[in-house]
């Protein structure tokens, strides 16, 4: 992968030898959303190995386990590793492992997730954004069915230790507040799916089924469990309202074609993952980074400090332009979409 040659940052460079290989640690937070093991990672791999054909990568994920990921970077730390790419747990506890690397001349690049303890480089996407594009399609979603004024909605937010959760949940409230009637809340641990089943159950005993005429849901796993208990409570699914999601997962889109899911966010992994291995590189030989066509900016972490940083953007995806998203940029075929289960579904009729 070669950055167009466009913008630079000069970089810190790590211990790692420069002219040769180097080795790289990549660290993963989870396994409940399908896309860090399917192509986060791979893309990952990929883009180092192109851009580093001497480079040896060490890889882990923690299943959401704190302590665990703790470990995993202790001893990748202990094995040698020239840089760190951490995709964090828990942003705040991660700040530990970051101090340990930067303590021994390791850099660390923040993948996805801004990691607190003073990071080198972040790449991630505009998380504020991404709640704004829901919470927006949730509106247009309920206006165009004429429910507005009717009832309420319900908000299902992800993980309160995911700093990008938090970022979600203010960009949607930015839209929503004052919009609409939110009628109950959650944050959900560790983003579950099952956990998302049972606060909307909940939802559904408080307020009653028909008052609920739209659920913001912050990414499509925890929309699967959200939609089933809609289903549990009795909707068919021309009468389910809109659900919202993110992260453009395959089950997601064929929920999306099958009627049952309004939207998700589709978050263009692939440039996150080669820009993430371009600042490994980077980071570990001192080399410039070069952003090309992407925008550099600097975050502010916990401590107020500015990273260096490249957030993408968002992409709202309905039934109507999954052709010219996951599609066109090869994340799902319409093979993978459109199996026996879908293939009667208007979408997979015109695509097959």
């Amino acid at each position: 992968m070669r950055l167009p040659h466009h913008h630079r940052w000069r970089v810190r460079a790590g211990d790692a030898q420069r002219g040769g290989g180097f080795h790289v640690g990549l660290l993963l937070p989870e396994l409940q959303t399908a896309r860090y093991e399917a192509f986060d990672r791979p893309y990952f791999e990929q883009a180092l190995a192109d851009l580093c054909p001497a480079c040896d990568l060490s890889y882990a994920n923690a299943d959401q386990d704190v302590d665990e990921q703790q470990t995993q970077a202790q001893a990748m730390l202990t094995d040698g590793v020239d840089v760190l790419v951490l995709g964090a747990v828990d942003s705040q506890a991660a700040a530990g492992t970051v101090n340990e690397a930067q303590s021994q001349g390791v850099p660390v690049v923040a993948y996805d997730r801004l990691a607190q303890g003073g990071v080198d480089m972040y790449v991630s996407f505009d998380n504020v954004r991404v709640g704004q594009v829901q919470a927006q399609a949730l509106l247009e979603a309920i206006e165009r069915q004429g429910t507005a004024g009717d009832g309420q909605i319900v908000v299902i937010n992800g993980s309160p230790t995911d700093p990008n959760a938090a970022d979600f949940k203010s960009g949607a409230h930015e839209i929503l507040d004052g919009q609409i009637d939110v009628g109950q809340e959650f944050d959900t641990p560790d983003w579950s799916p099952d956990q998302a089943n049972s606060q909307m159950e909940g939802a559904i005993t408080s307020l009653g089924v028909d008052e609920i005429i739209g659920v913001y849901s912050a990414n499509d796993g925890m929309a699967s469990g959200i939609i089933s208990a809609l289903r549990s409570a009795g909707v068919d699914t021309e009468d389910l309202p809109p659900v919202t999601g993110q992260d453009a997962e395959l089950h997601g889109i064929q929920r999306i074609i099958a009627g049952e899911q309004y939207m998700t966010v589709y978050k263009a992994i692939r440039p996150e993952a080669e820009i993430a291995a371009a600042m490994a590189v980077a980071l570990a030989t001192g080399q410039d980074l070069d952003a090309g066509e992407y925008t550099l900016t600097d975050v502010e972490d916990a401590d107020g400090e500015p990273v260096p940083s490249v957030l993408l953007d968002p992409i709202a995806v309905t039934e109507e332009n999954i052709g010219d998203t996951v599609v066109s940029d090869g994340l799902h075929s319409i093979e993978e979409i459109c199996t026996d289960d879908y293939a009667d579904t208007e979408f997979c009729q015109e695509a097959l």
